[in-house]
């Protein structure tokens, strides 16, 4: 036992966000029952890269008796968290994949008649007064293409997948006119995401990013992401950032 400065964790502050763990790059850090813990003492080198990156200030230095760092452990953490990621890691659809990723425009001018207006119901009938404004399929990010007509001139809408569910006027008031990309930046993997996205900025003229959000901590990832992607391309892309409340209002 050494006595030497390491991290410490108010579980009082922690909102279990998990901003800290890529920030970690010993990847001594891990959300464990929702909270942030090192994962053991010998992981963490106490040199506090991960303490900007907490937007609760529930991390800081202290100095106590604990064991030596690791580096040879360390070494072995990182290649088997590198490994336990590439086997979790979201890749895109292949060509020869399911025919449901296949890129389609679905602008009003090439959409098809809905069922309910070629059977002639009156769409009041079947509780559907909003028209759909999805310009394209797929909406995955995991499966858009990289480059293409879809990104020319475009204005891009990227979005928590949380969003289209809490939100009800969606479709007119954040999708209308934008092409749409969807994904989870707490469940999904969010390093493949903003690699894939550092590629469709620096590759197409897109006009704008709206990134549209939950109000829970986890949800700012996917705006973190994309700052970063636009960042790491090189480009000068406005964003509007909006946060949506779990009720469904627009709180910024």
């Amino acid at each position: 036992m050494v006595k030497r400065e390491i991290i410490f964790i108010d579980e009082e502050k922690c909102n279990g966000c998990g901003q800290c763990v890529p920030n970690c790059a010993e990847g001594a850090i891990k959300i464990i029952d929702g909270k942030a813990k090192v994962i053991d003492d010998k992981y963490c080198d106490g040199l506090g890269a991960c303490l900007g990156h907490c937007p609760e200030d529930a991390l800081k230095i202290v100095e106590r008796e604990t064991v030596e760092f690791d580096e040879q452990a360390v070494e072995d953490l990182l290649a088997q968290q590198k490994k336990e990621k590439q086997a979790a890691a979201v890749k895109p659809a292949p060509d020869h994949g399911c025919p449901g990723s296949m890129l389609r425009d679905l602008s009003p001018t090439k959409a098809k008649p809905a069922p309910s207006e070629e059977a002639g119901i009156d769409s009041g009938d079947i509780s559907l007064s909003i028209k759909s404004q999805l310009g394209q399929w797929p909406v995955q990010l995991a499966l858009v293409p990289i480059q293409g007509d879809l990104w020319k001139d475009a204005d891009v809408l990227i979005t928590a997948s949380c969003v289209p569910v809490a939100y009800p006027n969606y479709h007119l008031n954040l999708l209308k006119g934008k092409k749409a990309v969807i994904g989870c930046p707490k469940l999904d993997n969010l390093k493949f995401y903003t690699e894939k996205m550092v590629k469709i900025f620096a590759h197409n003229s897109i006009n704008s990013v709206t990134v549209a959000f939950m109000e829970v901590p986890c949800c700012g990832g996917i705006v973190m992401a994309v700052e970063q992607a636009i960042k790491a391309a090189g480009k000068d892309i406005p964003v509007k950032r909006v946060k949506i409340g779990i009720k469904g209002d627009i709180l910024s």
